[in-house]
């Protein structure tokens, strides 16, 4: 996990250039996709990415800035450093979803192909969908209801220069109706709140306390 976001802080750090004739590269500014556009990567540092409704991107990513993809928007992959990451309802994210300082939500039935991680930063689904798993170091998570993960979920250790603001174990709550396939694995203390409707795989490193109704 700390590998992973620090080589991604370091793949956004540098600008990239436009790699075809459709991309979007900007440095101090954000980028807007229009409603239905397709291009290839929208990227920026020092500005936010916006992706409309319907629209479809290669790839989205920034630095000090968040990226928002609408209503079923689509994309191959999503980054961030510094920033929050949103998907509207039904956007499609066929890889990875990731940000190092920021939280990522993902509206009704929203779907991500890959990995959804962040290292700081709460992560929220809301009757959404993730094959590759869950992962922070510091962030609360919510599974909300109706939602469905394979792959797991891991809260990793703080290591290094991650050992700032993790003095608050993180929240994981699995929402009614809720489906989380794979291991649960929680290397650092953590609340773990599960719905009695919920399902999950095994659970390492932390003890479930069942809750009735909507919330815990």
């Amino acid at each position: 996990m700390r590998r992973t976001a620090l080589a991604l802080a370091f793949a956004l750090a540098v600008p990239l250039a436009a790699s075809a004739q459709d991309s979007i590269d900007k440095v101090n500014g954000s980028v807007h996709v229009e409603a239905g556009q397709q291009v290839g990567d929208a990227s920026t540092v020092n500005g936010s990415v916006h992706v409309e409704d319907g629209a479809s991107v290669r790839k989205a990513s920034t630095v000090n800035g968040s990226v928002e993809l609408g209503d079923k928007a689509q994309a191959s992959e999503v980054g961030t450093v510094n920033g929050a990451v949103t998907l509207g309802a039904g956007a499609r994210v066929s890889g990875k979803v990731e940000a190092v300082n920021g939280a990522i939500r993902l509206a009704k039935d929203a779907d991500v192909g890959g990995r959804v991680s962040n290292v700081n930063g709460a992560i929220s689904l809301d009757d959404a969908h993730v094959a590759g798993g869950l992962g922070t170091v510091s962030g609360d998570i919510t599974v909300g209801a109706d939602s469905r993960v394979e792959g797991g979920i891991l809260v990793d250790k703080p290591g290094g220069w991650f050992h700032w603001n993790n003095h608050r174990p993180p929240h994981v709550v699995i929402g009614p109706h809720a489906v989380v396939q794979g291991t649960l694995e929680f290397r650092r203390d953590v609340v773990l709140q599960v719905s009695d409707s919920a399902q999950i795989g095994p659970v390492k490193g932390a003890t479930p306390v069942t809750f009735h109704g909507d919330t815990p």
